[in-house]
């Protein structure tokens, strides 16, 4: 499956060999949003018909993003966009909400669903969850290796799609609020600012440790997995995904054809041919570095090389010096003129990291430049003279020692030529022909394509008797097989000849002209949609009783010296969230002893070998904060054997991304008692959808350090060890404190879980002083309160500040002030923040 963000990437999909292609679609007319996760790039609504129609032809499944949160107030605007989509006859929309996902199925029951990787499917549990809201097909976390995901084939009969080729977000999909936090533009909402992409400082025990080159330690390299495609089609995997809807259409006839071939291969059992042009093809054509990563095992020494966070292309010498006029390079691959290439300086230059280039002009050895006929003897090893045009480069800011880089290879454009030009169609599907003749009846050809589908042209005029020649099997195979022009090649021919016949090549090419035309037509129908136009397929609302209660503060701590503080402060509960389980126990019976409810904190991410992870959380007796949905999942058939007085309390928390009311009241539908929304909501819209769920549903956060970037990359293990995993790293993550200094000076706590994976928090505390107000009026009760490394006192300081404003003691902007001069960096409103255009909104609608 192949990404496009256009129609020459369309085109290029196609002939290179693609089996499905994954698009955007613009919003239809009033319909708001485009509801897709590359908002700069898609197809207009009204183009949908008439792609699918193209794409049906040429045997081409389309599949739509429909991959990002859904907002109560877009709802039927979203709802408008799916049945346009059914309509057009779109095979299959990519989805991230879960309420979504079973709003189409409502509408579109024929129209297929497709779990976005955003979903954070890492376990056979989370594909299961997924197919619980109507997902036929998941697509799995890139950050599972092989092994992970035979172990989920062997255990599931949902179809399972994997990525194997472009860009790796450093995050979980749908797990970085790094956007929503600095940006106020959201990743879950199309908006990635790519805040992982940008310089970091590392303060190890808060003193900046010196990394060399390495300035990008959130940047990793791309996803190059094609030596791995024969083990995935072993595995069983359905369909393998290309990323990289930004991408131009040179991009995606190279990656589509480069897989095309080795699927095919891996299929027939044949080796995996590519050559290593290919590989260099597809190298230079866009590449921060092409490594299988997590597919092949954990290695957190090759995942973030971190020296620069761009495309590089291959790389093609190294500098050994500079001339008056030029730059030697120690060649380590054959150059020529229009070569554009890149000298890279790592981070020892100023900040803004400006490289030195252009487009080479010749290559010099002993003074004089090389003839055109001597650049195929340039050898790998050997140091020549590289000029550029006039002031295209400073050798002033080149640099002994330099990698030196290919960027663009204009020989690169030929050899993609024919796939981008191509007029007639280059990659055709098998279709097998049956043709029926007999001496003074009418001839009959039956043409059926790959998915069964037949089509039968016959001509009006008998079969004459034939007078020399006669036709045979021999003469029909060349005539019928002669499909130049079409989206088809003859695969198969049987043949019913009863008598010596003769037919014109004429009625012959008529013959096979009618019947291709037939099968064409056929294949652009599709299949037909079912659309359910009732405007109740969205819930409707009840009147809410606000709850009388007064105001609970529930207090998540990550280390024995915060519980302590909290438990001074007796908070309404206390949440244990800890780096390892061995401090669990001991601190669940703390709380316990000291007669508070207890809460645990599950982790975001649960793999196949983890699952003994949910029986340990049930053997502490503590109720539970969810934080995965593979883990949801999995507790329902466990809690459902144990009896009533020993279930745990659950609450869902934010990183189930809960936007709406939809996927809020089916999370509560799986046993929730509460639900905290997404960091995607911004303060505004929790007030709405306490509104709409009710207000005794949601449990929000008042002060938190938000977790702008969860990673399975492990930045302890690969800047602070030679390890390539935890059974080698010496677990740096237990001894010091990390934090990642941005370029505004603001550092960043990172912490690791119980599976080794990262979180990066935001510097500064995210507060709801100026919300609070407004949620107390909606009927919000729950408030939790979590730390990261905050000392004793800061906890006590800031559990007391919220409690005397709750209790009425002090105003909004005393406990802003008083949270304010806790911590040393500020604090922020972060992802609570209400713009001002949020008032131009569609009103919110009684659903």
């Amino acid at each position: 499956m192949s990404p496009v963000g256009g129609w020459p990437q369309l085109h290029a999909a196609v002939e290179a060999g693609a089996d499905a292609v994954f698009f955007g679609v613009n919003p239809v007319e009033g319909a708001g949003s485009g509801f897709h996760a590359r908002a700069k790039v898609g197809f207009d609504a009204a183009e949908l018909p008439d792609i699918m129609r193209g794409l049906h032809e040429r045997g081409v499944q389309g599949f739509v993003t429909f991959n990002v949160l859904v907002f109560d107030r877009e709802l039927r605007d979203a709802e408008r966009q799916l049945i346009h989509l059914a309509e057009s006859g779109v095979d299959a929309i990519i989805v991230q909400d879960h309420g979504v996902a079973r709003l189409a199925r409502q509408i579109c029951p024929d129209l297929a669903v497709h779990g976005s990787t955003q979903m954070s499917v890492t376990s056979v549990e989370g594909v299961r969850h997924a197919a619980r809201f109507g997902a036929s097909r998941v697509v799995l976390g890139r950050e599972l290796s092989l092994r992970d995901i035979e172990r989920i084939a062997a255990a599931t009969d949902i179809e399972l799609e994997t990525f194997v080729h472009g860009a790796l977000c450093v995050s979980y999909s749908g797990q970085c609020f790094s956007s929503e936090a600095w940006g106020g533009r959201s990743a879950n909402r199309g908006q990635c600012a790519q805040a992982c992409r940008l310089p970091y400082e590392m303060l190890v025990d808060g003193v900046q440790r010196d990394l060399g080159d390495a300035r990008y330690l959130l940047s990793p390299g791309d996803l190059y997995a094609l030596h791995q495609v024969p083990e995935l089609v072993r595995i069983g995997v359905n369909c393998l995904k290309i990323e990289g809807r930004y991408k131009d259409a040179e991009f995606v006839a190279l990656t589509t054809a480069a897989y095309r071939q080795a699927v095919d291969e891996a299929w027939a059992g044949l080796p995996l041919s590519v050559t290593p042009q290919q590989e260099r093809d597809l190298e230079q054509v866009y590449s921060r570095g092409l490594a299988p990563h997590f597919m092949a095992g954990t290695n957190h020494q090759t995942v973030v090389r971190g020296r620069a966070p761009r495309h590089r292309g291959v790389q093609v010498g190294v500098v050994r010096g500079t001339t008056e006029r030029g730059v030697l390079v120690e060649l380590s691959e054959a150059l020529k003129p229009g070569d554009g290439l890149v000298f890279d300086p790592a981070n020892w230059r100023a900040p803004e990291g400006r490289e030195e280039g252009g487009f080479l002009y010749g290559l010099w050895a002993q003074g004089r430049q090389l003839a055109e006929s001597e650049l195929a003897s340039v050898r790998p090893g050997q140091t020549y003279e590289l000029r550029f045009g006039r002031g295209a480069v400073d050798g002033r800011r080149v640099r002994v020692g330099d990698p030196v880089w290919r960027t663009h290879d204009p020989t690169l454009v030929a050899r993609v030529k024919p796939l981008l030009e191509a007029s007639d169609p280059v990659y055709t599907r098998p279709i097998s022909a049956h043709f029926v003749g007999q001496v003074g009846q009418p001839v009959s050809l039956t043409l059926t394509d790959e998915a069964g589908r037949s089509v039968t042209a016959t001509l009006p005029e008998p079969l004459a008797p034939a007078r020399n020649r006669a036709l045979d099997e021999v003469s029909l195979r060349e005539q019928l097989g002669k499909l130049g022009g079409t989206p088809f090649h003859l695969s198969a021919l049987s043949v019913e000849l009863q008598g010596a016949g003769f037919l014109p090549m004429s009625s012959l090419n008529a013959l096979r002209r009618d019947a291709t035309d037939q099968l064409r037509a056929l294949r652009r129908e599709g299949k037909t949609q079912t659309v359910a136009h009732s405007p109740a397929s969205l819930p409707h609302s009840t009147p809410h009783v606000l709850p009388p209660t007064s105001p609970r503060l529930h207090v998540l701590v990550r280390t024995p010296e915060q519980l302590d503080a909290a438990l001074a402060e007796r908070p309404d509960s206390i949440t244990l969230d800890y780096l390892e389980l061995y401090g669990l126990k001991p601190s669940v019976e703390r709380v316990k002893a000291a007669g508070l409810p207890v809460r645990v904190a599950s982790p975001r991410i649960l793999k196949p070998t983890e699952q003994n992870l949910q029986k340990f959380l049930l053997s502490l007796g503590a109720d539970l904060l969810v934080r995965s949905g593979g883990l949801l999942e999995g507790l329902q058939e466990a809690l459902a054997e144990l009896p009533e007085p020993q279930r745990p309390v659950l609450i869902g928390d934010f990183s189930l991304n809960a936007a709406n009311v939809l996927t809020t009241r089916a999370l509560l539908e799986l046993g929730l008692s509460r639900v905290t929304p997404t960091h995607d909501l911004n303060a505004r819209q929790v007030t709405e959808l306490a509104a709409l769920a009710g207000p005794a549903s949601l449990e929000v956060i008042a002060y938190q350090h938000l977790p702008v970037f969860h990673t399975e990359h492990c930045v302890f293990c690969r800047f602070l060890s030679d390890g390539t995993d935890y059974t080698n790293c010496g677990h740096p993550c237990e001894t010091h404190r990390v934090a990642l200094r941005d370029e505004r000076g603001v550092a960043h706590p990172v912490m690791a879980d119980v599976g080794c994976r990262n979180t990066v928090f935001e510097g500064r505390p995210q507060i709801a002083a100026a919300h609070l107000g407004g949620w107390l009026e909606a009927g919000l009760r729950d408030f939790r309160l979590e730390f990261v490394h905050e000392s004793p006192d800061e906890v006590t300081e800031v559990i007391r500040a919220h409690r005397a404003y709750l209790e009425g003691l002090e105003s909004a902007q005393t406990l802003a002030t008083r949270l304010a001069s806790i911590g040393a960096q500020g604090v922020t409103e972060g992802s609570l923040f209400v713009p001002n255009s949020f008032e131009l909104l569609p009103a919110l609608p009684v659903l």
